[in-house]
């Protein structure tokens, strides 16, 4: 039973990436997402990945799969929705 609580868990976490997607498609911006937390995030994951698929636990492999997949989507759709602002240009221009 722990384990296969474990299995569901591990394949529905990495969904709940999925209502911040939508919310940032439909409002087109990603404003409100840093994108160091963003990236910093995607870093650590992908560098956990080749660990994660190679475990012997399919709890694990299944939410690395899971969660790396749905994360690279996040950054997607966040540097995709990405608007710059008058003061991002700004000190672009100061440079």
């Amino acid at each position: 039973m722990i384990e296969k609580l474990g299995f569901v868990s591990a394949v529905i976490l990495p969904l709940w990436n999925i209502p911040l997607m939508l919310r940032v498609i439909h409002r087109r911006s990603s404003q409100d997402i840093s994108l160091w937390w963003a990236l910093g995030v995607w870093v650590c994951i992908l560098m956990m990945f080749p660990a994660g698929i190679q475990s012997p636990d399919p709890i694990w492999r299944t939410f690395t799969w899971t969660n790396t997949v749905l994360f690279t989507a996040v950054v997607l759709v966040t540097l995709k929705y990405r608007k710059k602002t008058p003061k991002d240009s700004e000190k672009h221009a100061d440079r």
